[in-house]
């Protein structure tokens, strides 16, 4: 069931002081993390209701207009993952949830397809987002949550921030933050528009040669 406030699994994980990303701590605090709770990661008879509920929060966020606002999708599971395990999974359950929205929801048209070009996001409902994946065990501080979860953000609050000048800056705190956290820089880390930020979801350093798995349905390439 959604919260207006964040359960207690990550309030602790957020609130720590040190913890990197300043716009979660800001989201917390004012209550606008909405979380829900699913079965395992890899499977699938919960994509109907997580869809559901990702619709349910993209119209919350329109509703609210402000920034700061993210969904939080849990699932069973501590300790079942490695990183390339759950990296796997992730994109399992996201070409999944991919192929059944296709069906009734036209693509972002704002982001590109091609998982492996920079200009790509991933859309579900008619919206993009960057997708931060964390589980038990993640090798980052800052990914490393007490079951696997799949933080959803939406593409626009960056769009806004841009327009407001206040992205880059934010952006850097947050890397930061990041690198002082976890005591060395995060190599997964790109700015938008020079890599593809699909090697970035799943919070594993991926290789120079990695090919995202995802692929999108035919007529959502154009």
């Amino acid at each position: 069931m959604a919260q207006s406030k964040a359960p207690t699994a990550i309030q602790s994980f957020l609130q720590r002081p040190e913890y990197p990303c300043v716009g979660a701590k800001s989201a917390l605090k004012q209550g606008k993390i909405t979380v829900h709770s699913y079965g395992g990661l890899d499977d699938g008879a919960h994509d109907e209701r997580i869809l559901a509920d990702i619709d349910a929060f993209i119209a919350l966020y329109h509703q609210r207009g402000s920034l700061f606002q993210s969904l939080l999708l849990e699932f069973e599971g501590a300790g079942a993952y490695s990183e390339l395990e759950f990296e796997q999974a992730l994109w399992r359950r996201l070409q999944a949830l991919h192929e059944l929205d296709a069906r009734r929801s036209r693509r972002d048209i704002r982001v590109g397809t091609d998982p492996d070009a920079a200009d790509f996001s991933f859309s579900l409902g008619g919206e993009a987002f960057f997708i931060i994946g964390m589980h038990p065990g993640a090798s980052r501080l800052s990914r490393r949550y007490a079951v696997p979860a799949l933080v959803m953000n939406l593409h626009d609050q960056f769009e806004r921030l841009r327009a407001d000048g206040l992205y880059e800056r934010m952006r850097d705190v947050v890397r930061d933050r990041d690198e002082a956290f976890c005591g060395t820089p995060n190599p997964a880390l790109g700015n938008f528009g020079e890599l593809s930020e699909a090697r970035q979801y799943s919070g594993r350093d991926t290789p120079a040669d990695w090919k995202c798995p995802f692929r999108p349905r035919q007529g959502e390439t154009q």
